[in-house]
């Protein structure tokens, strides 16, 4: 089963909705026993890290996360579900993430507008098969004030907004997706279907 974590921070009905449009069943759950049982994970997310991790940490979910990644089943962050996977955050703070991939998020310290808000279009950097069913230049949906500062050796795409944006990136079994694929039209859906044949 393809469990999107429930940790009170996601939005996680559209997320759903998306992944039942491109034929993937998932469940949404915050059972300890389910998580630790899926076959992959689904971390949506909205609102601030410090939040979100003091939720997962809170109902004891980082240790089933790492495990689950160390067993090598597949998961996914989407939006601040992304964000969490790094080391660190230094939004309003800082604050130690998943650390499942190396690097930290901070602040879009840009002259253009603040959040990056909008659609917004992506420039490969490396062949992947999540984007098997997209195109560069595709456009897609971002909201977000903080980003990825990193090697970029993760980095399968971005997008430039003043700033490079890490937009998917990806170690292994961990993907990663800053924007928001179910508010990404058909892109986004397509997006969702090349990751769900990974995981059947």
């Amino acid at each position: 089963m393809n469990i999107i974590v429930d940790y009170g921070l996601g939005n996680i009905a559209s997320v759903s909705r998306a992944f039942e449009k491109v034929g993937i069943q998932t469940k949404i759950s915050s059972n300890i026993d389910e998580i630790k049982n899926a076959d992959s994970l689904i971390l949506p997310g909205v609102g601030a890290f410090r939040d979100a991790i003091n939720s997962l940490n809170n109902m004891n979910l980082v240790p089933i996360i790492k495990e689950h990644v160390e067993k090598g089943k597949f998961l996914i962050g989407i939006c601040l579900g992304m964000q969490l996977l790094y080391e660190k955050s230094y939004e309003n703070g800082e604050y130690e993430g998943l650390g499942l991939i190396e690097g930290s998020v901070k602040k879009l310290d840009i002259e253009l507008k603040v959040p990056h808000m909008g659609w917004n279009n992506l420039k490969f950097n490396k062949d992947d098969e999540i984007l098997k069913y997209i195109k560069e230049d595709d456009y897609v949906y971002f909201v977000h004030s903080y980003y990825i500062n990193s090697s970029n050796k993760e980095l399968v795409a971005y997008t430039n907004y003043e700033e490079i944006v890490p937009s998917i990136v990806r170690k292994g079994n961990v993907y990663g997706i800053q924007f928001h694929p179910e508010k990404s039209s058909q892109v986004g859906l397509n997006i969702l279907k090349a990751y769900g044949e990974m995981i059947k």
